[in-house]
């Protein structure tokens, strides 16, 4: 089938690993734009979880942990971000090279541009707005293995005896169209393992808080390349969820001690205060 292959940059310095949802073949993080930075993951009760801020852009940022080439079907929201569709597994995404990583900063409009994802008030969301407002809050990634080129078939001539050099003097019949011939064995394929679909799926419902925009235009190039999956199911699919900081703090994902630090202003005042009398 075919799928994009995206044209993406070099990412710098990788973020600490806490910054990143692991899985076993990919590992996924979530980039704000906004402020240059990483956003830290927070584990509960087996789920990922990122504190968005309304108004920021962000990105996904899909690293390959493996030595082969792998399909990444991507949804935000239940909406698969190439395409636009109701998220499936087995719909079109990104091809990751094998040890390599790609950037997706939002909706892919055409192999030129993408609108770029921000968080938003859920009213906002564009999976909302296209009225598919029950899976805001989640981020997806199915992972497909390639499917393996078929082996060359190697055909050895049988050694010759001398019943058959010379049939003739055993008896048997000389034309080789009159003799039965034992079929050929045909090659062994590989079992297919079953497949890993841990969608991670058991948590609670919760109130929609904020969701993913459908923002500004911008440039990010793509390809169509032709890959064909080694199953039907996704080998892997890495699931982080989002919400605001408060409501995470609130459901008890983030402890109160681990709230975001106030920035310090450099402005803190408008005029200069007098000194303390000596």
């Amino acid at each position: 089938m075919k799928s994009l292959n995206a044209v993406w940059g070099a990412l710098g310095l990788l973020a600490a690993s806490q910054a990143w949802a692991v899985g076993y073949s990919v590992d996924v993080a979530v980039y704000d734009r906004s402020t240059g930075t990483t956003l830290p993951l927070y584990a509960s009760q087996g789920q990922w979880y990122v504190a968005g801020r309304v108004g920021a852009e962000y990105e996904l940022r899909i690293r390959n942990n493996t030595n082969e080439d792998l399909l990444t079907v991507v949804s935000v929201d239940g909406v698969n971000v190439v395409s636009g569709d109701t998220a499936s597994p087995d719909q079109g995404g990104y091809v990751v090279a094998a040890g390599q990583s790609v950037n997706i900063s939002g909706w892919r409009k055409n192999l030129a541009g993408v609108a770029a994802f921000y968080f938003t008030d859920h009213s906002d969301a564009y999976a909302t707005r296209t009225g598919r407002p029950d899976d805001l809050g989640v981020i997806g990634v199915a992972v497909f293995k390639r499917k393996p080129a078929p082996p060359p078939i190697w055909r050895r001539a049988p050694p010759i005896s001398l019943r058959e050099a010379a049939p003739q003097q055993f008896g048997l019949p000389e034309s080789k169209a009159e003799r039965d011939e034992a079929p050929a064995s045909a090659p062994r394929a590989d079992a297919n393992g079953a497949a890993d679909s841990d969608a991670r799926s058991s948590f609670a419902p919760m109130e929609k808080s904020i969701g993913t925009g459908h923002g500004r235009l911008q440039t990010s190039h793509a390809r169509y390349v032709k890959f064909e999956r080694a199953s039907d199911a996704p080998n892997e699919i890495v699931a982080v969820r989002y919400d605001t900081q408060a409501k995470l703090i609130a459901q008890g994902v983030i402890p109160q001690q681990m709230r975001e630090p106030r920035e310090p202003n450099p402005f803190p005042a408008h005029f200069v205060a007098d000194p303390d009398a000596r």
